[in-house]
């Protein structure tokens, strides 16, 4: 009788031990789809798992293609789903949607307008299949991160966000800040009610891909609670897949032990409507330094595919835009086909696996990498057909004696533009003249033996403008300087700029001076680097090689009126290397260029460090070891600068560098690094034709990644098959990068004029719509039905309203957000043929504008 009451006493004990345990949460569901990993059954899996455990609720993250792919192979799998994700209230719903994007890109490597169309596609094909789906939550095992995303997500109807990733870190992960939620704030102020990688949530002893969130272990949960969360919760987003052995329904207990009790499985919308503390007054001033990417910066690989993407997304963006002119003045039918499919495989080449393991076979064919050239040359492709049928329609009569120049961007501009003109042309010299008949002088240039005429245009925001070309009557002068010195030193001079170069060190630029910045000295010349220098540690050779350690030859290659180039080609050891100099008279942005053509396949990194998948000590992390072109910069106190999506972050690193996953830095370049005097008197932009790293430190000049060959993540070799080819720019300015207007600048980078031959035309010139001030930046315009979507970026810190002008009358425009839904109109004013508005857009602030407009 005793030990029986003992018995009871006891678990009546338990049990109130257990009643007053604090409850804690956990976000389980699914994670891939047909592209990445989502073999045939998987869906009425996931169903029957659910209905076999009532109290089990999922988050999916599935590619949008699949569910079609599903529906056809597995229709019996697929209606149940659907039944099941039918309930989409916050109470009883047992599905969330978390991440609805197309392709699961990680945002951090591509454009802001490429981050709007992966929801904005992936939504649209997701409501095809379920109408009722809504998207409250914003969650994703990958870190499928960038600083912008409030604005967007709010946009798109988003209530709240995550930025755990907890089980899928080998890419890198969000900074940990905060306690049970925060307000996730934007660059543009925008706030969103997120769930953070607590600050407690430490990341995994003993791994290189997890945090200790992935499995709510009983010391996670109580250094939780123990930190004043009051109401923790982990996280862990299944691979759907069963090749992989993820072959789970509730993830707790399946391959983990020791797990706390009482846990329950919630959507995000539940936990953070019903469960959570609800709201937060801890503002987190998110910046894009807090996305920690470690990806495989420098490799050919990854080199090649950043660089397709980016060549890519400015083609499909600068299509649109001039469909969209043929459309207003010609009436083209939209191109909707090809547009779409033009995003489509964009979105899809951004997909994370890309990027992240490039070399493993999509589908059992080829391999990521490969798959990313044959979506953008898709991408590419349709682009190009889109604009030659938009010139063709906008042409006004057959012949080859004018040249019409449009210009896809909201800011004027004056620069060179190149005409592709018959071959037989080339046998003489030529002029164009404006509609004033001033004569602007021309410049032949061959690429890909295409021969070019570059001539200089002034071209209205967001319009045209057309000049007459004409044999030239004599030959023409003022040809740009290029000469040796009798020091053997090699100058070069424009109007904006002189560069003298030292073939006995490599051709090392030894002095650039801008003459716009009364004349300053930007080399460096006391560091021991040398400007535009190529050094790195060659592992197989047992040390560092630099270009400085053999002369190189320096050689003209065009010369003209309009511009110089230059070629300087040396050797790196034993390896060969051109680069190539451009200056353009009147063009603030100086052209360069590197190809290396290699022997085997050098390795080229770290050394000394033997690759284990556990050991956070990686030899491709530490760029000072990459082979580097070095930029040391004579600006004293220097503050780094660099553009993101939608943002441009003033960093706060001390230096970029790190060698273990546990300590990732963001040393990423999108576009443009720039390198600024603290007393804002000056500074210097680098820009480069694809995403990568750049290395930067108190003692360390500012260098950009040209190559790493050696292991990679789980262990591949990342080798060296082909020449290494990369193009960069740099603009010495004086004050600051903001009011040297440099994001504009590499917008004019990434968008170039468009050119074509017409016949003899009236000369003339005209604008869609100018902004005043060119205050903002024109990010896209598209047709939806009958209505003009013009999307604007303001980029500066002037937030206050601007006038609009459309040339045209009978003009009505509203803003609208991400999704279509309104947000207010805009009152339109009408004097003397035109239409204005009144916008304000705050700094870092995307607007999109509505506009229907008969009658310009």
């Amino acid at each position: 009788m005793k030990k029986k009451l003992a018995i009871f006493v006891l678990s009546q004990f338990l049990l109130a031990g257990w009643a007053d345990a604090q409850q804690a949460y956990f976000i389980d569901g699914y994670h891939g789809g047909i592209y990445g990993h989502y073999p045939v059954g998987q869906t009425a899996f996931i169903a029957q798992k659910l209905r076999q455990n009532p109290n089990w609720n999922i988050n999916i993250e599935i590619e949008p293609e699949s569910w079609e792919v599903v529906r056809q192979r597995d229709p019996e799998g697929y209606e149940a789903f659907k039944r099941l994700f039918k309930d989409q209230s916050v109470e009883s719903g047992r599905i969330e949607y978390v991440n609805p994007t197309y392709a699961q890109s990680y945002f951090f490597g591509t454009s802001g307008e490429s981050a709007i169309r992966q929801f904005e596609y992936g939504i649209r094909l997701i409501r095809k299949h379920f109408p009722e789906a809504v998207f409250t939550t914003y969650s994703a095992e990958e870190p499928c991160f960038t600083s912008c995303l409030p604005y967007i997500l709010k946009s798109f109807g988003f209530s709240y966000a995550s930025t755990k990733n907890p089980n899928t870190m080998w890419g890198g992960y969000v900074s940990a800040y905060g306690g049970e939620l925060v307000n996730w704030v934007g660059p543009d102020g925008t706030r969103l009610t997120t769930v953070p990688r607590y600050a407690c949530e430490d990341l995994q002893p003993g791994s290189c891909w997890q945090s200790i969130s992935w499995f709510n272990t009983e010391d996670y949960i109580h250094k939780c609670l123990d930190a004043g969360i009051q109401h923790p919760v982990g996280m862990c987003i299944q691979d759907a897949s069963w090749s992989h052995g993820w072959d789970k329904g509730p993830w707790l207990g399946q391959d983990t032990t020791g797990y706390y009790t009482p846990t329950a499985y919630k959507t995000w919308r539940n936990y953070i409507q019903d469960c959570s503390v609800g709201t937060t007054q801890d503002d987190w001033y998110f910046s894009q330094e807090d996305v920690l990417g470690g990806l495989m910066w420098g490799t050919q690989v990854m080199q090649r595919l950043a660089g397709e993407v980016r060549v890519a997304e400015n083609a499909i963006v600068r299509a649109e835009k001039m469909a969209a002119y043929a459309r207003l003045y010609k009436g083209m039918e939209w191109p909707t086909e090809r547009i779409d499919e033009g995003w489509r495989t964009l979105l899809l080449s951004q997909h994370h696996d890309c990027w992240i393991v490039p070399y493993n076979q999509l589908q059992g064919k080829k391999t990521w990498a490969e798959t990313v050239t044959d979506w953008t040359g898709v991408t590419i492709q349709n682009s190009r057909q889109i604009i030659d049928n938009a010139l063709s329609l906008l042409k006004e009569k057959e012949g080859e004696s004018t040249v019409y120049v449009y210009n896809t961007l909201a800011t004027d501009r004056n620069e060179l533009v190149a005409v592709e003109v018959p071959a037989s042309w080339r046998n003489s010299d030529w002029v164009v003249l404006d509609k004033r008949g001033k004569k602007q002088p021309a410049q032949w240039l061959t690429e890909d033996g295409v021969s070019k005429l570059l001539f200089r245009a002034q071209v209205p925001s967001a319009g045209y403008a057309s000049y007459a070309i004409r044999k030239a009557e004599d030959k023409q002068s003022g040809t740009l300087k290029a000469e040796r010195q009798k020091d053997g030193t090699f100058r070069m001079e424009s109007d904006l700029y002189t560069l003298v170069l030292n073939p006995s060190k490599g051709g090392v630029i030894e002095s650039l001076k801008a003459k716009a910045v009364r004349g300053k000295e930007f080399v460096d010349n006391r560091n021991e680097r040398g400007f535009n220098e190529l050094r790195g540690y060659f592992i197989d050779e047992g040390g560092f090689l630099s270009s400085m350690d053999q002369p190189a030859e320096v050689s003209v290659l065009e010369q003209g009126p309009l511009f110089v180039k230059v070629a300087v080609k040396g050797k790196i050891g034993k390896y060969s290397f051109t680069q190539t100099i451009r200056l353009t008279q009147g063009e603030p942005r100086i052209d360069m260029s590197v190809k290396l053509d290699w022997i085997g396949s050098p390795r080229i990194g770290e050394p000394g460090i033997e690759f284990r998948a556990d050991n956070p000590r990686k030899s491709f992390y530490d760029d000072r070891y990459k082979l580097l072109v070095y930029l040391p910069i004579q600006i004293a106190n220097q503050q780094i600068y660099k553009d993101a999506p939608f943002d441009v972050c003033e960093s706060r690193l001390e230096n970029t560098f790190f060698n273990r996953w546990d300590s990732i830095k963001h040393n990423i370049i999108l576009n443009w690094v720039d390198v600024a005097s603290k007393d804002n008197s000056c500074g210097l932009s680098l820009f480069t034709d694809h995403t990568t790293s750049y290395a930067h430190g108190k003692d360390f000049p500012l260098a950009l990644n040209v190559q790493y060959a050696g292991k990679g993540l789980w262990g591949r070799d990342y080798i060296i098959d082909r020449p290494t080819e990369i193009s960069y720019a740099l603009i010495p300015h004086a004050g600051t990068w903001e009011k040297s207007r440099i994001w504009t600048q590499s917008e004019r980078r990434n968008e170039p004029l468009v050119a074509t031959l017409d016949g003899d035309a009236t000369l003339t010139s005209g604008s869609l719509f100018r902004i005043e001030n060119n205050a903002y930046e024109l990010v896209s315009m598209v047709y939806k039905g009958n209505d003009l979507y013009i999307r604007l970026f303001n980029a500066q810190s002037d937030a206050s309203p601007k006038t609009i002008t459309f040339q045209g009358q009978d003009v009505k425009a509203s803003l609208v957000e991400l999704d279509n839904r309104l947000v207010e109109d805009l009152t339109v004013t009408e004097k003397k043929g035109a239409s204005s508005m009144r916008l304000s857009i705050p700094r870092y602030g995307i607007r999109t504008l509505k506009v229907s407009c008969k009658n310009i």
